[in-house]
């Protein structure tokens, strides 16, 4: 992966067993991929980094490169498609459905609160 500025964040939640499940295949596709940077943000004890976005689906995950969102929204709980969908966003040169202009106002805020 060429881009250092890839960022990939799960949203979930302690309570939830998909997502204590989902942690261990996190980190591993984070191991598989170290140029890029992977948040696990509880939405619950960081609510003031997710609010007022609502997350109903776990886990739902955030990829990013650069300023622009590639990818937000609910992602089935297995390493490959994780690994599958960081490195077609990092080396694809156009935006995925998420892309500038295309994410919701509050994703981009999002995306800049988890930048900071």
């Amino acid at each position: 992966m060429p881009d250092s500025s890839v960022l990939v964040a799960c949203l979930c939640a302690e309570w939830c067993s998909v997502c204590r499940d989902y942690e261990s295949v996190f980190r591993q596709v984070e191991s598989a991929l170290p140029q890029a940077r992977f948040l696990w943000v509880d939405i619950e004890e960081q609510s003031d980094l997710v609010d007022p976005i609502e997350i109903d689906d776990f886990p739902t995950v955030l990829v990013a490169v650069g300023d622009s969102v590639r990818f937000f929204g609910p992602l089935a709980a297995r390493a490959e498609r994780l690994e599958r969908l960081v490195r077609e966003q990092a080396q694809s040169p156009h935006a995925g459905a998420a892309g500038p202009g295309n994410a919701a106002p509050e994703v981009q805020d999002l995306l800049a609160r988890l930048r900071a």
